[in-house]
Parts: C-alpha cells; sequence; structure tokens
C-alpha cells in the first residue's frame, strides 16, 4: 500500500475566512493552510481538509475481548486491536499517553489497509476487530472503511472511545459498530474542563443516543482516580445516572488508575475504593458492575441479578466458566442483556 499525504476528510467546510472548519468532534478546529486540529491527524492541506493517518496504524495485537473492556461480547473471543495516533481530548491522566499524545507521524510504523486489517484478523482466527488505544473516532474515515470490511467478512466491529464526538459522524461511524465501551470520566463537568480537556455533555449525549437510538451494544468504564473523582458523592451520582439515563442492564466497569502521563504523582487506586465503588453501584440500581486493573473474583465475574448465580467467571481477561445457556441464567431463566452469540 502507498501512503499518501493525506485521505481526504469527510467532515468539514470551509469557513468565510478561507479557514477549513473540522466538523467531527465538539473543538470545531479552524484551521489555516497547513495548521493541524488538536488531535493533530486532520490537517488542513491547500485549502482541503485530510485525514494524515488514514492506512496507517500505531501497532496491531490480538487481544481478549475482556480486555477492552467488553464482558458481555462474545466471552472469550480474540479481536484484533488496532489504533493510530492523536486524541481530542487532553486528559491528563491518560494511561495510553504515548500514542494518544503523539505529534509525529513516526509512531505509525504498520502500514495496514482497510482490507489487510479484516483479512489478517480473519487470517489469524479472531472473532472481530478492536478499534482502540487513542479514540477512533478521531480516524473516523479510516475507522468506518475497516468496519465495512471487517463486517463483509462476517466479523464483529468493537469501539473504544470517549464518545466526544458531533451527531452527523457519530451517526456514520456507529453504524457499523457492534459494541462499543464508552469512557465516562466522570460525572462532573468541572471535571471535564480541568482534567480532560472537553466537556461532560457530548459524551452523555452520544451514550444516550447509542443506548436509545442504536443497536449497538454499550458497556461504560470509569476510571476512578484517588483524590479527583472517587469520593462516594460522585460515584453515586455517576451509577444513578448510568441506571436512570442509561438502564439498569448497561455494564459499568470501575477500572483502577495507576500513575501515568501529567498524574504520576497520584497513587494508584486501591484495591479497597474499586470494591466500595462497586458496591455504591449496585445500590443505585445497575444489575452488572466489574471493577478492573486489580485482582477481583467477585468483580470480574458476571452474576445473575435475579438468583445470584455466577454466571461468567474470569480469571485476569480469561473466562474460566461460561454457564449462560442461550444468553440466560440456567438457574433460573432469566435472560441476561449483551451479544453472546451470533444471533443474540
Amino acid at each position: 500500500m502507498t501512503l499518501a499525504p493525506g485521505q481526504p476528510a469527510r467532515y468539514w467546510h470551509l469557513g468565510d475566512d478561507g479557514r477549513a472548519q473540522c466538523d467531527l468532534c465538539p473543538r470545531h478546529c479552524a484551521l489555516r493552510d497547513g495548521q493541524a486540529g488538536f488531535c493533530f491527524v486532520r490537517r488542513n492541506v491547500g485549502g482541503r481538509l485530510v485525514l494524515t493517518t488514514y492506512g496507517r496504524s500505531s501497532g496491531l495485537a490480538i487481544d481478549p475481548i475482556e480486555k477492552k473492556p467488553l464482558y458481555h461480547v462474545t466471552p472469550g473471543a480474540q479481536v484484533l486491536s488496532f489504533g493510530t495516533a492523536g486524541c481530542s481530548l487532553g486528559c491528563r491522566f491518560c494511561q495510553n499517553w504515548e500514542i494518544s499524545t503523539a505529534n509525529q507521524l513516526d509512531v505509525l510504523a504498520t502500514q495496514a489497509s482497510p482490507e489487510g486489517i479484516a483479512t489478517t484478523a480473519a487470517r489469524q482466527g479472531c472473532q472481530g476487530v478492536a478499534f482502540t488505544y487513542n479514540d477512533p473516532t478521531i480516524f473516523a474515515e479510516y475507522a468506518i472503511d475497516t468496519a465495512l470490511a471487517v463486517r463483509e467478512l462476517g466479523m464483529v466491529n468493537v469501539a473504544v472511545t470517549a464518545g466526544y464526538i458531533e451527531p452527523t459522524p457519530r451517526a456514520d461511524f456507529f453504524e457499523f459498530m457492534d459494541a462499543a465501551n464508552v469512557d465516562l470520566k466522570s460525572i462532573r463537568p468541572d471535571f471535564y474542563r480541568r482534567i480532560v480537556g472537553g466537556h461532560l455533555e457530548p459524551v452523555q449525549d452520544t451514550l444516550a443516543y447509542l443506548v436509545h437510538e442504536t443497536d449497538v451494544w454499550v458497556e461504560v468504564t470509569n476510571l476512578v482516580i484517588p483524590g479527583l473523582n472517587d469520593s462516594p458523592a460522585e460515584l453515586h451520582e455517576l451509577a444513578a445516572w448510568v441506571a436512570s439515563e442509561l438502564g439498569p442492564d448497561v455494564p459499568l466497569h470501575l477500572s483502577a488508575f495507576h500513575p501515568a502521563h501529567r498524574m504520576m504523582d497520584t497513587p494508584r487506586t486501591p484495591a479497597a475504593t474499586l470494591r466500595s465503588a462497586r458496591q455504591i453501584a449496585l445500590g443505585e440500581g445497575l444489575h452488572f458492575v466489574y471493577t478492573g486493573n486489580v485482582a477481583d473474583d467477585e468483580g470480574s465475574t458476571t452474576w445473575c441479578p435475579q438468583c445470584g448465580t455466577p454466571l461468567i467467571v474470569r480469571t485476569g481477561y480469561t473466562v474460566t466458566k461460561d454457564a449462560l445457556k442461550d444468553g440466560h441464567c440456567p438457574a433460573c431463566g432469566r435472560a441476561i442483556p449483551g451479544r453472546f452469540n451470533a444471533s443474540s
């Protein structure tokens, strides 16, 4: 594959002042010739917006789908993970900051066409492709074309995203996604402004859109950071919002922070904090609450919310027991929501 300087972007318009305005994310970067947006991968070249990372990956890897994390989608499946570089947000705590904050294309070491990614996934025996590492919404055109190629080979597409995207490209992007894990970083607008460099409302809008207006299976992740978003009051508020606005069957993953990027002095999240947070979320009515980045058998198991039977048991990212019967609890018959097989 021969790489061009950039693939024409789909989501932009030319402003009255001659600048190319990106319409992909809520930042609406207005760029003069030669300028790149906040994400650095969308650039004005000769008066037209291009995506400079199309066909260029920061790496390919085979992962268990549980690592995304997605616990209600084909448990135990292997997915081919890939990403590019850059991001539309500026999280001070970013756990993949080497990729998301990269401002040089030399991190994109792998040439990978959409068709090449799909055929590689199939050849390696994967059940799908995960768009991850950095936020795939910023390389929407590349992701959409890849998702189409993946669908043609009968595999699933899963996205790991912060949900920071405008409505029109959002509809295009998620049309070909089967599942998504959306990172809800906090339920407080001030946290998004100060720590993330963005706004909460577009993320909430994306979550509501996915759950109520699409067939995409949705799971939510919250990175619990000591001293920033780990207070009982905030955890109650976040879980209550998920339960009331998205529904009690939407899985919530509470994940442990480890020092990274601009927050190296912030301590790791204690396992006890996550266990307490899980109990808070369950108390707010959520049926499926998981803990991540810690050893916690109870918090990594899918339990029947009706009779308490352990249904899917995990050790780390490995499924050690799957007792579901056609998507139902074998003990009481309660339907467990998710995408557990091709027909669910």
